[in-house]
């Protein structure tokens, strides 16, 4: 299993905006083959910074993610709606 965490942090204006493409993004991503699981969160402590946490079978699905078209067609334009680049790290499960 991988465990994906992708943190962004929205301009204020535009959070509703991105909350409306992050669901979109959220529904699809979770209908594909190798997807555990795949979740937004909002910081309690600092409105409008976001982590989305996934988790995937193997490398394979998350190529396929990557490459799939409501992945290429909207982390595009929620990129627009951030602050600075978002911050991506992939976790591989130990125990």
């Amino acid at each position: 299993m991988i465990t994906i965490t992708a943190k962004s942090t929205v301009k204020p204006e535009k959070k509703e905006a991105f909350l409306i493409l992050a669901e979109k993004l959220v529904k699809e991503s979770r209908k594909e083959k190798g997807c555990l699981s795949y979740c937004l969160y909002e910081d309690i402590n600092h409105p409008g910074k976001f982590i989305i946490i996934e988790e995937w079978k193997d490398k394979r699905a998350i190529q396929s993610h990557n490459t799939s078209k409501h992945f290429t067609e909207i982390v595009p334009e929620m990129s627009k709606l951030r602050e600075g680049k978002p911050e991506v790290d992939l976790y591989k499960s130990i125990f």
